[in-house]
């Protein structure tokens, strides 16, 4: 095992100190390998030492711009900066050399609707899920952007999907209740996707707002 794989395995043991020892030897024995820069970042990402951080990805950028890694950490520190137009930028850039995986697709795709631009996030969506259709998450903010551009059928169809992958999931029945409301006003279906996600976590406060509303409606619907 090489010093970076040492380095990576002290920093998912979270022995950061020792982790951040192994990356120094790194870049002083290989000074002009980009990759030591890149998990040295990550260390001082996990610190939430942001300024160092991007200095370090930077650095390694310097070195060669065409490692993708170097770029989608870099995406991940925009994001956490809340600089999402950045962290587009970071990510498409390790497409563009290379990174195919769900989670730099999943990135994109929440970068853009933290935006407020879900019609763009939607085939960044679709290709994480694509990649890996056994992420419930990735398959969960996909059905979300889809219920915000009113495609309310295929958003009902990747909520239920969410529930086979993570079942009980309340946010995912909570946003069934919701759709179905908006897509065909079918109050008793919300009703009952609401109550089930108030027994699935008692203290979803949209899940009781939502079932609140309903039952402080007029029934005269019989």
């Amino acid at each position: 095992m090489d010093k970076n794989q040492v380095g990576i395995k002290y920093m998912q043991e979270g022995k950061l100190e020792e982790a951040v020892k192994m990356f120094t030897e790194v870049i002083e024995e290989n000074p002009n390998d980009p990759v030591g820069y890149i998990n040295f970042g990550n260390v001082l990402l996990s610190l939430d030492d942001f300024d160092r951080a991007e200095q370090f990805y930077k650095r390694a950028i310097e070195l060669d711009d065409h490692v993708p890694a170097a770029y989608y950490s870099l995406g991940n520190l925009y994001f956490e900066l809340e600089r999402y137009e950045d962290a587009v930028n970071a990510f498409k850039e390790a497409t563009t050399e290379g990174m195919e995986n769900s989670d730099v697709f999943f990135m994109l795709g929440l970068s853009f609707t933290k935006m407020d631009q879900n019609a763009l996030a939607l085939p960044y969506f679709l290709r994480s899920v694509e990649l890996n259709e056994e992420d419930g998450e990735a398959v969960f903010q996909y059905a979300i952007a889809l219920a915000k551009e009113g495609v309310y059928e295929e958003a009902v169809t990747q909520l239920e999907r969410t529930l086979t992958l993570k079942q009980g999931d309340a946010d995912a029945l909570y946003n069934l209740g919701a759709v179905y409301l908006a897509w065909q006003g079918d109050l008793k279906l919300a009703e009952e996707y609401f109550e089930q996600a108030l027994q699935s976590e008692p203290e979803h406060l949209l899940a009781q707002n939502a079932l609140d509303a309903i039952r402080e409606l007029p029934n005269d619907t019989e």
